[in-house]
């Protein structure tokens, strides 16, 4: 009998851990994670593609006029699956509280309590992350944001849907490729570089 339980205990374990991982997020606003980028050049501006601050590997276009949205970001890499969609960034138009209350009781109803608090301690910035697991094993961030003060943060009501996963894996590639190209640089026969100075002069500032 109490083998049977533990069995029957496992079973709703795994089916349970299966159903997180099938309601985890990948799309919002009809973008869609892991998704090619040119499947969705009808909705971006690919002439305003940009390399991410601090993350030259992954660029960023902005999306058309798109309904309910004021703007957007799309964030794609470069290296592991290039065009592949890795981060989602989206501004709603309605910048009101009371908007962002009603998303914020319905992502509860969607997904859950959130895992943490990402605004500040006077809401001035009010911000709610989401973790999850896909069935990919790969790691997926929700965050939902409400701000109309903090003029270094996102202004009004905005989403970001994030693949971290392909996201690391992604800068790893580049990585691996910088030093590739590096180490063929290193053994390059360089013939060294004659100057007009020489002796102590060479050496010493003036």
């Amino acid at each position: 009998m109490i083998k049977f339980r533990v069995i029957v205990l496992t079973i709703c374990f795994v089916g349970l851990a299966g159903l997180a991982q099938a309601d985890a997020p990948n799309q919002v606003g009809g973008f869609v994670l892991d998704q090619d980028i040119k499947k969705f050049e009808d909705r971006v501006i690919m002439d305003t593609a940009l390399p991410v601050r601090y993350a030259e590997n992954i660029e960023e276009v902005e999306i058309k006029f798109t309904k309910g949205f004021k703007s957007g970001l799309i964030a794609y890499g470069t290296c592991e699956q290039p065009g592949h969609i890795v981060r989602i960034k989206l501004k709603y138009a309605d910048s009101s509280k009371k908007f962002y209350k009603n998303l914020l009781d319905r992502f509860k109803q969607r997904f859950g309590e959130p895992e943490e608090y990402r605004g500040d301690p006077f809401k001035i910035v009010d911000a709610w992350k989401w973790s999850f697991t896909n069935q990919q094993n790969q790691s997926i961030s929700l965050i939902l944001q409400h701000n109309t003060k903090d003029e270094d943060e996102k202004m009004g009501n905005s989403v970001k849907l994030t693949n971290t996963t392909l996201i690391e894996k992604d800068l790893l590639c580049y990585k691996r490729k910088q030093l590739d190209y590096r180490e063929r640089l290193r053994q390059r026969e360089w013939k060294s570089v004659k100057t007009e100075d020489s002796g102590w002069e060479l050496f010493i500032p003036r």
